[in-house]
Formats: C-alpha cells, structure tokens, sequence
C-alpha cells in the first residue's frame, strides 16, 4: 500500500486515535492501522472505524446523562 500524500510504504501498525467532542475526551492508545513509514501518516481500516464510531455514539448517549440541565 502507498501512501496518498508522499507515496511512502505503508506498514501495518498500532497508532493512537483521539478527539474532544461534546464536553468528554476520547483517546485510544493503539488502535491498528496503515501507518506511512516515510511521513507517519495513518490510515484505519473501515472495521477500525466502524469500532471507533460504535464507541462514540455510546458515549454520546451516556454523556447525555451526566450533562446539567
């Protein structure tokens, strides 16, 4: 595979995926994912995406509760 922006080898690996969103923080440590051995740029698998977006949506329903009125 090669990447989109240098055209480096993308290698599989493990990289952090983190984002603020709606008063919380989500961080993920090592999630797997085509990361350029060149530029460092990664890409998810949609799998990945689908699990990170799955936590989300969770969270999203649960904060919901926690926030005042």
């Amino acid at each position: 595979m090669e990447c989109i922006y240098c055209k480096g080898e993308m290698k599989r690996k493990k990289a952090p995926f983190h984002i603020d969103r709606k008063g919380y923080h989500l961080m993920c440590d090592a999630v797997s994912a085509w990361v350029c051995s060149q530029c460092g740029e990664v890409y998810f698998e949609a799998a990945e995406v689908d699990s990170i977006q799955e936590v989300i949506k969770t969270l999203d329903e649960k904060t919901k509760k926690l926030a005042v009125a």
